[in-house]
């Protein structure tokens, strides 16, 4: 029998080919294939990623920087080169101004804390969307309560698209800074992003964009988008968790302020004094995530290897057909209908509560993610509690729709 060939060898995307290298996706829950549609809150893992943690864990391991014997000069060396796999995905510059972090989260944080706070008077304010996750509203409130900063906020229409002209509008004389999803972990909509980076800098704002789902779905390059600051996150983009990169202009970086001290951040320190690194080290002080660094590397090669198009393509089909099934559901409502949006769908079923469509969604094996998704703002905006939220990874099928749609289905008998 010839061997099917991995996702990685193959010159066109193959999502049959992809899903053999997920384990986990053989694996049965209560008797019944798994059907994974949990995606946006953290992707699975490939084989290629958990093989290069491994090997380098027992083969390669040692603390990085500093170290003079081999161990952790390798270690150095494969620490940098994700360092580099990270600039080369998001079409950096250069490495100085990619920052290893925790995880998006971290990333949004250490620009509110070491970029805008130092810049925020009372009454400066900040611009966001209804459409945030938490995570990109959050920091802003703490400057908020802090530092007297106002949050201006932009609406979304009532089919969940953001206008760049709205955006435009609410950027004003005290605006210090626009803090944006590139794609609603929600919704789905995909921003358009680089014409509210061009509008923002015609106005001398600078753009934080939350690439933490977009960077998943969309071809990510920062340098065409001219974005001031790009978060991702790894375990979104099928890498391991506790690691995710800042991507922020040189400039940017090196005018700020570590708020995070300790070893490896510094250039000296004295009884009296203390002089911090060069960016990127500056604001990454103590032992960094280093076994995940080579993971998110792996994740990342692994995914770049693929036609990133044809698998947005593959991804935008099951989108659709799930739309259209859950669309002839009389009794469920989709929640974001945007021109473009990209893959996850989002609804409410009448009568029933999210969580326990979910929880009859899950004994028969399909497993979706139901609540307000940190993204509360959103959920009052549409004037819902929580919604059952099914989104897309390249490993999905159309069979896993229809499983997803006999689930629904199925819950309509036990809960309708």
């Amino acid at each position: 029998m010839t061997a099917q060939p991995k996702a990685s060898e193959l010159s066109a995307f193959d999502p049959l080919a992809a899903r053999a290298e997920f384990e986990i996706l053989g694996r049965e829950v209560y008797g019944k294939p798994l059907v994974y549609l949990d995606n946006a809150a953290s992707a699975q893992k490939p084989r290629a990623v958990l093989d290069a943690m491994r090997t380098f864990a027992e083969s390669e391991y040692a603390n990085v920087h500093r170290g003079v014997h081999y161990l952790s000069a390798k270690a150095t060396q494969r620490y940098e080169a994700a360092r580099e796999t990270v600039r080369r995905f998001l079409n950096a510059g250069s490495v100085e101004e990619v920052v290893f972090t925790r995880g998006g989260t971290e990333a949004i944080n250490l620009v509110a804390q070491s970029f805008l706070a130092q810049h925020i008077q009372p009454g400066d304010e900040i611009v966001l969307t209804t459409m945030e996750h938490h995570s990109n509203i959050v920091p802003w409130h703490f400057l908020r309560e802090r530092q007297g900063a106002v949050l201006r906020w932009v609406d979304v229409d009532d089919g969940g698209a953001l206008d760049a002209e709205a955006v435009d509008a609410a950027v004003g004389p005290k605006t210090k800074l626009v803090a944006i999803a590139h794609m609603s972990n929600v919704l789905g909509t995909v921003t358009p992003l680089k014409e509210i980076v061009r509008r923002a800098h015609a106005k001398g704002v600078p753009v934080l964009a939350d690439g933490c789902q977009g960077a998943v779905h969309e071809i990510v390059d920062v340098r065409d988008l001219d974005v001031d600051f790009y978060a991702v996150t790894g375990h979104k983009l099928y890498g391991p968790t506790g690691i995710g990169a800042l991507y922020g202009k040189r400039a940017h970086l090196r005018a700020m302020r570590p708020y995070n001290g300790g070893g490896e951040m510094i250039a000296e320190v004295t009884k009296d004094n203390v002089t911090y690194a060069e960016p990127p080290a500056r604001f990454e002080a103590g032992t960094p995530p280093i076994i995940e660094s080579v993971g998110f590397a792996a994740a990342l090669d692994w995914l770049s290897a693929f036609d990133r198009h044809a698998v947005a393509e593959h991804e935008h089909a099951l989108l659709a057909h799930a739309t259209s099934e859950i669309e002839m559901l009389n009794w469920a409502r989709i929640i974001g209908k945007a021109p473009g949006k990209s893959a996850i769908l989002s609804f409410e079923a009448e009568g029933m509560h999210a969580h326990d469509l979910a929880t009859i969604l899950d004994r028969e094996g399909v497993a979706v993610r139901a609540g307000h998704h940190c993204a509360q703002p959103l959920m009052e905006r549409f004037g819902v509690a929580s919604t059952t939220r099914a989104s897309f990874a390249l490993y999905n099928t159309r069979e896993d729709v229809d499983r997803l749609v006999a689930g629904l289905l199925k819950a309509c008998e036990i809960l309708g």
